[in-house]
């Protein structure tokens, strides 16, 4: 018997059928009409992002949203500049290996996870350090579900005359995110986050003339992001490479129903109301949420109660035998768990999940 359930997760997650259904055609990568559903889906991204096409451009990137950070740090950053990478989770630590990784000249500023990153120790960093020429960060941290502002952060790049990366991977489409009046100079995020479309590309937003003065320092074939651009703008929506076609089509549905449930507004209200209701129903029960302040709606890190008689597998194992999947922590000084609040999810689920949840509880201290 085939089991269904629905992922509180933050992405890959839970997409509705008709977006789904999009995957049942097989479109020819060099075909025309393929080709300007790249060209629409580009065009609505800025749109989404609040740029002027002249001045921004969307590249899309074969890949997760790891690939597209990585397309973005190895490209746009040269071997005699440097990149301030500002890190408080996983994700803006893997920012950093990126960077090491490809030997991308990078200085990291770190917090506790469950600290936001600070816009004046950034400033802090850009004056003691003049080489430095680039800054990057995670809006959305799903390590812990915590968001960053990114507006302050960038409002001190621009003023050192920085250029600033964000990792808008969980938040793009479920927060709004005017990105030229924000200071940000390339934000990246993928096709299976909040716009809820499948797993299979990755998309950076890029300011024009940073974008054209990268040429030339891609420490990768495949993940060259001007050379990308420039096939895409000279071959009217061409990839260079093998795109994800099936993907791509579900993304421009997706992108379709975005804009059916009212813009990225009315989803950030569906979405800020999931986050909500979950934690309220989450501490009558008894599990406390990590973060007592910036906490996101895209997903909600609790703790594992020390006197639980129970583990996160067995609760895991009893929620996806009742059609919901939560998600285990990441974080390295406690024992937590997390549920996400993204996707084709809706007030009904969480009532649904935390209903469930208390039933596994009561049974489980009915046991011990």
């Amino acid at each position: 018997m085939e089991l269904t359930y629905k992922l509180l997760t933050p992405g890959p997650l839970t997409t509705t059928r008709s977006v789904k259904e999009q995957m049942l055609f097989d479109h020819c990568t060099w075909d025309d009409d393929y080709k300007r559903i790249t060209q629409d889906i580009r065009a609505h991204l800025l749109r989404l992002a609040h740029v002027a096409p002249e001045r921004y451009t969307a590249v899309l990137m074969q890949g997760s949203g790891t690939f597209g950070n990585e397309s973005v740090l190895t490209s746009v950053v040269g071997d005699d500049e440097r990149v301030l990478v500002c890190a408080n989770g996983a994700y803006g630590d893997r920012l950093a290996e990126i960077c090491r990784q490809a030997g991308v000249p990078v200085t990291v500023y770190a917090e506790p996870y469950d600290t936001p990153v600070d816009a004046q120790r950034i400033a802090a960093h850009l004056a003691a350090d003049p080489s430095i020429t680039h800054v990057a960060m995670v809006h959305n941290e799903t390590t812990s579900g915590l968001v960053n502002d990114i507006e302050a952060a960038g409002a001190v790049a621009k003023r050192a005359g920085a250029a600033f990366i964000v990792d808008a991977m969980s938040s793009f489409g479920g927060i709004d995110i005017p990105v030229e009046d924000w200071g940000i100079d390339f934000i990246v995020s993928s096709a299976n986050k909040c716009i809820q479309g499948v797993p299979g590309f990755s998309f950076a937003i890029c300011r024009r003339d940073l974008l054209e003065g990268s040429r030339g320092k891609a420490r990768s074939l495949s993940l060259d992001l001007y050379a990308q651009w420039q096939t895409m703008e000279r071959d009217g929506g061409k990839w260079r490479f093998t795109s994800p076609t099936n993907a791509v089509l579900a993304f421009a549905q997706a992108l379709r129903e975005l804009e059916e449930e009212g813009g990225v507004s009315a989803r950030a209200a569906r979405y800020a109301e999931n986050n909500r209701l979950l934690i309220e129903r989450m501490r009558a029960l008894g599990f406390e949420p990590y973060l007592t302040e910036n906490q996101g709606p895209i997903i909600t890190t609790f703790a594992h109660p020390a006197d639980a008689a129970f583990t996160f597998r067995e609760m895991y194992d009893y929620v996806k035998a009742r059609g919901y999947v939560i998600y285990p922590g990441k974080l390295t000084d406690g024992d937590t768990f997390r549920i996400g609040t993204i996707g084709e999810i809706y007030p009904a689920d969480i009532l649904n999940v935390t209903s469930i949840l208390g039933e596994f509880v009561a049974t489980k201290r009915k046991e011990a």
